[in-house]
């Protein structure tokens, strides 16, 4: 294991270190002393072009934030020693009593496009059941399996991750105290996605993606 850091992280660090911290020394105090009561938890995709905080011009405090690859939700089970993704959920609800839950999907996810692939027989290698990525990005097959047969290899792979966010919506609704929180009034839920490329976000409502007006 190498024991230097890399030098943008050193670089990056002290700039932070020298303006950034100053500038928040005050909030971050408080936080520490106050802890922390976000109002909104995001799942993003780990993807390095898509930042929440940024995408939402947001401060230290503001979001929870899970991210995994696809920006998936797995159906609510207890099989398995680790949940992650389920984990954060439940701390989410249960102990930051977040009052939104937001999905956040994007263009050009390779995790989408690594499960057409391994869908249309194109990626062997994500079958293997020795593969954490192909088992992970199972969870999206069911969205495969609503597109029809009418679009191309580039549109399927599009409409594919909006079926993603769509399920992960679906999915948090089998874990009981996100479908309790929401029925008590306490929870929303919301599914966006984000054009990387124009920086338009769309969100989910009535069954299709609009963009989201800014008045």
């Amino acid at each position: 294991m190498s024991s230097g850091l890399p030098l943008n992280l050193i670089n990056g660090y002290a700039t932070w270190k020298k303006r950034g911290f100053p500038e928040r020394k005050a909030l971050l105090q408080r936080l520490v002393k106050e802890g922390q009561h976000p109002t909104t938890m995001i799942i993003s995709c780990c993807d390095s072009r898509v930042d929440p905080t940024t995408i939402f011009n947001s401060e230290f405090g503001e979001f929870f934030i899970h991210r995994n690859i696809a920006n998936l939700v797995p159906r609510c089970s207890l099989e398995g020693d680790q949940n992650g993704t389920s984990a954060a959920i439940e701390y989410a609800v249960t102990a930051l009593k977040v009052a939104h839950i937001v999905i956040l999907g994007h263009s050009n996810c390779g995790g989408v496009l690594g499960c057409f692939n391994m869908c249309t027989g194109k990626a062997p290698e994500l079958e293997k059941s020795t593969s954490f990525v192909g088992r992970w990005i199972d969870a999206l097959r069911p969205g495969f399996e609503r597109l029809s047969g009418s679009e191309s290899d580039e549109e399927k792979i599009l409409l594919l991750e909006k079926e993603g966010i769509a399920i992960s919506l679906e999915n948090l609704l089998t874990f009981p105290f996100v479908k309790q929180a929401i029925e008590n009034g306490s929870l929303s839920i919301h599914g966006l996605w984000h054009d990387i490329e124009h920086g338009v976000l769309f969100a989910l409502e009535d069954g299709s993606f609009k963009p989201v007006v800014i008045e």
